[in-house]
């Protein structure tokens, strides 16, 4: 253990924590961490999303210095400040559709999440929500309340219902999954849960937490169908692979649905906290005073955000987010040919999951192998943790900016570690003190 995570133990709570291995660090520059021991350390995993841009990325640090240097205050809640008004003007240009409207300014996705959760509920009169198994929107009271993974220690809002999103892997084909999972939707709008009673779904383009899980071609069409027969809200959460991730601006598009409310969050601020959610004034306006902290959409994470989208555009990143991703997504799947421990490769863009099982024909999860992969890639010089509900699935987000050689790095320090894991070459004492997920 390093002098500084030492040190950290002694001084910071770790209810906060969710830790893997004992990276401590000094800085970082682009797709790369600095380690307290000197070592560079290649970044898959960017702070879970939200260095979007890399570390340092000079645009941000640009945008940050000129908000300070002659600051609009620091919140919108009693003034109206420009870059607040210039950043809200771009996001409802770069959202098309039902969700064009208004946009409300957070600090992450959970208390954007929370605040859409009780705004749709008071807004419609609907006391309930539904929102998928696995499924992470958030560490708040709120958010905890409409989320479904396994992990969370919060309780469920009493009108919460959870329904299986489908899993190709798991269920042996994208058509089965597809249909067992509409089937389980069907079924309960058809006994217990009356859909007029439902005021919105909370849904993932991908389940990024859940086991980076992509839906079957057609699944999310048929899901706003019934929706849209109901009167039902469409959430859309891009917290996590929204913003170009996937190789597409907006995630929700690439899934085939268009949403009536979309969450942004992570990297949205480069590394800042903000978020921002998208919807029609008639829900966004519900109430004034419904939603805020005091410096909700303050001018200095608004300019990191608004340096975030134009670097997004300039540099043409949602391009490179599928270039690089297919880059990656190519030599991981060739890891799985060598690997019988890679049960399934699955992603889009630089949104990517490997799901390691025991056994491929059982698909038992590989739960300490995943966690001593990812301890062994860190050793090596390789970020990256793991997910899903079994803790079994390797998840990649790196920076939007990764070029295809780092991409290629990545999967080679990742190769030997599998190697080693299968060997039994790894002690199994080092995830001592290390829970993750």
């Amino acid at each position: 253990m390093s002098g500084l995570y030492a040190r950290e133990s002694r001084s910071v709570s770790t209810m906060a924590h969710l830790r893997f291995f004992p990276l401590a660090v000094t800085g970082g520059s682009g797709a790369y961490l600095t380690g307290d021991d000197g070592r560079r350390l290649l970044d898959f995993a960017a702070s879970w999303g939200a260095a979007s841009l890399g570390h340092a990325h000079p645009a941000v640090r640009a945008a940050v210095d000129r908000a300070l240097s002659d600051q609009a205050g620091a919140s919108y809640l009693s003034m109206a400040n420009d870059i607040c008004v210039l950043l809200a003007e771009r996001l409802l240009a770069l959202v098309p559709g039902r969700a064009r409207g208004r946009v409300w300014f957070g600090h992450s996705g959970s208390d954007a999440n929370e605040t859409v959760a009780r705004m749709v509920v008071a807004a419609t009169g609907r006391p309930r929500i539904l929102a998928f198994r696995g499924a992470y929107h958030g560490g708040t009271v709120g958010s905890m309340a409409v989320s479904g993974h396994p992990a969370q220690q919060g309780l469920r809002a009493a009108g919460l219902t959870l329904v299986p999103y489908p899993d190709s892997f798991a269920a042996g084909s994208p058509e089965a999954a597809m249909q067992q999972a509409l089937a389980e939707l069907e079924r309960l709008f058809a006994t217990e849960v009356p859909p007029h009673e439902v005021a919105a779904f909370f849904v993932e383009p991908i389940q990024s937490d859940g086991g980076m899980l992509v839906p079957p071609s057609g699944y999310f069409a048929a899901v706003e169908a019934l929706c849209r027969k109901n009167g039902i809200l469409i959430i859309s959460d891009e917290v996590k692979v929204g913003l170009g991730r996937t190789g597409r601006f907006n995630a929700f598009g690439q899934a085939g649905f268009e949403p009536d409310i979309v969450v942004f969050g992570k990297g949205l601020g480069g590394g800042l906290p903000i978020s921002a959610v998208v919807g029609p004034e008639a829900l966004m306006n519900h109430s004034s005073a419904f939603s805020l902290q005091t410096v909700h959409g303050n001018p200095v994470c608004a300019a990191a955000a608004l340096a975030v989208l134009d670097t997004i555009e300039r540099e043409n990143l949602v391009e490179n987010a599928d270039r690089t991703g297919q880059v990656l997504h190519e030599a991981l799947t060739g890891l799985a040919s060598k690997y019988a421990i890679i049960g399934d490769v699955r992603g889009r863009g630089l949104a990517l999951g490997v799901e390691l099982v025991n056994d491929r024909s059982t698909r038992k999860p590989a739960r300490r192998e995943a966690a001593l992969a990812v301890f062994r890639a860190f050793e090596l010089g390789l970020v990256l943790y793991y997910v899903g509900v079994e803790s079994n699935v390797l998840e990649l987000t790196p920076p939007l900016t990764l070029t295809e050689e780092e991409a290629r790095q990545g999967v080679a320090i990742l190769d030997r570690a599998l190697g080693e894991v299968t060997q039994g070459l790894v002690d199994h004492k080092v995830l001592d003190g290390f829970s993750g997920w």
